[in-house]
């Protein structure tokens, strides 16, 4: 059956239509609401114009004509009301939780080298409980997102099933004896449940937020800063009252009841689709995902990975190098400042990123980043040099996932249904860095070997670290150059079309 129905004017939504009958045949409804695309010259600059796919434009016919027998489901507004903040809240909690955690490893990090069993073992191998864990929880969810694409009535079973990993992982991490085991445990069982338990944040957030987009995304990241600011206190104290085994224990139990609640406000917006023997699922794999072959979303992703490169290595070993300076209180000191710093710098920057085009935002971050590594961290002899570091490469560095969003949504282009994907293949490839940035720098500290650089740059043997994370902050700021060219090519290639 054919029908027409007349367009609807620019920037008005549509609604979301369920169980619609057709000669007796039931038709399945969009997964999306849209917003009617405006002209290329009308969308903010910082925020990408979003288009209709074709499904969601068979789902505005529908809306504009529903058929006699059409279930008509108001859908709850976009950047506003209960439902929207509600999901900010929960993904905040959720945030704070599972990365606040993985972001305080330089308090473990100290604490295995300094104590048995596990002081006997190499820096590099400690490390890499940290950096097996961040590079799950940054990598897997590219993968874990064809599944919810499949599966989408499955999402909040799949919450469950990861936290339950998460609990188990991080509470069997309390018996171990060898690195291995924190590696197995701590590192790959923490990072595969906090991934999955993290996946409904990135698939939900596009649902509850268009214009809003980088405020809410840099609310919600600010989770891992608080975490990052009262965690290693809260941390510190444990280990030092009541030891490593049941600070784990005592920490996983706290864990699964927080992120539990949490679990219960985040629903999604749109109706969950129901499939049966007439209406199929889609494929696990999309036909087609261009994005994935555009120079502007792997210009978005290799500078992302460069800004890890330079993140990666200051909170691991901020604590550390502070403690040479100083003792463990001003080292947790440090540690805290510099996670909460990220506050500020993730609510700033996502606010930003919705005003002016976000490749401004991205240079700006990186080249203050830079400069504060060479300056203040390099040239470091008083911890108050190492607090202004803390603040204002925490704020700068630690705000820069703010931009993901906003980039995410400009490089699915017109469908925006691939937003969540494309924010995974940015973090897919960050995970990189998670991995490889803390390995090299732990090489480099090696090589050093507690010598000192010239005119008192590079103490304690981190003067090749300094120089790699200042290297790698100004790379990321080429990269921003490079995206704000490919957005403004990709701009002339689409304006014939519009």
């Amino acid at each position: 059956m054919m029908f027409a129905a007349p367009i609807p004017p620019r920037g008005t939504s549509l609604r979301c239509i369920m169980d619609v009958e057709v000669a007796g045949k039931p038709i399945p409804s969009s997964s999306y609401e849209m917003s009617v695309m405006p002209e290329l010259g009308d969308s903010h600059p910082g925020t990408p114009a979003t288009s209709l796919s074709a499904q969601s434009s068979i789902a505005a016919l529908r809306a504009a004509d529903p058929q006699e027998g059409a279930n008509v489901q108001e859908l709850p507004p976009v950047d506003r009301g209960f439902g929207a903040w509600m999901f900010c809240a929960s993904a905040f909690i959720t945030e704070m939780m599972i990365w606040g955690f993985s972001f305080s490893y330089g308090i473990f990090q100290e604490y295995y080298t300094s104590h048995p069993p596990f002081s006997s073992a190499s820096t590099v191998s400690i490390a890499a409980v940290g950096t097996v864990s961040l590079a799950f929880l940054y990598g897997e969810n590219f993968f874990l997102f064809f599944f919810v694409g499949r599966y989408p009535d499955f999402l909040r079973v799949s919450m469950w099933v990861g936290l339950g990993i998460y609990f188990v992982s991080l509470f069997a991490s309390s018996f171990a004896t060898q690195v291995w085991q924190l590696i197995l445990l701590q590192g790959a069982g923490v990072g595969i449940g906090g991934g999955i338990v993290y996946l409904p944040i990135i698939k939900l957030l596009p649902e509850w937020f268009s214009e809003r987009r980088g405020l809410a995304s840099g609310l919600i990241f600010s989770g891992t800063a608080l975490g990052g600011f009262v965690f290693p206190l809260l941390l510190n104290a444990l280990l030092t009252n009541i030891g490593l085994r049941w600070t784990l224990r005592l920490w996983a139990i706290g864990t699964t009841v927080l992120c539990g609640i949490a679990m219960l406000g985040m629903r999604s917006r749109l109706p969950v689709p129901k499939y049966s023997a007439v209406h199929r699922r889609p494929k696990l794999l999309p036909g087609r995902v261009d994005f994935l072959r555009s120079t502007l979303f792997w210009s978005v992703a290799i500078t992302n990975m460069l800004q890890g490169l330079s993140y990666f290595p200051v909170s691991l070993y901020i604590a550390t190098f502070t403690k040479g300076l100083s003792n463990q209180l001003t080292a947790t000191s440090i540690l805290s400042l510099f996670n909460v710093s990220a506050v500020v710098g993730q609510i700033t920057i996502g606010h930003l990123s919705d005003r002016f085009p976000y490749p401004m935002i991205m240079l700006f971050s990186a080249v203050g980043s830079g400069l504060g590594a060479f300056l203040l961290w390099g040239f470091a002899d008083k911890v108050v040099y190492l607090y202004f570091f803390a603040f204002i490469f925490g704020s700068l560095s630690g705000g820069f996932s703010s931009t993901w969003t906003n980039s995410a949504a400009e490089c699915a282009g017109s469908k925006p249904e691939f937003i969540g994907l494309a924010f995974c293949g940015v973090s897919f490839v960050k995970g990189i860095s998670a991995v490889i940035g803390p390995v090299i720098s732990g090489f480099l500290l090696q090589a050093g070997k507690g010598s000192t650089m010239g005119h008192g740059f590079g103490r304690f043997g981190y003067g090749a670290v300094e120089i790699f994370v200042g290297s790698c902050a100004f790379a990321c700021g080429v990269g921003s150059i490079v995206i704000a060219l490919a957005r403004k090519q990709r701009v002339e290639i689409l304006a014939p079309v519009f």
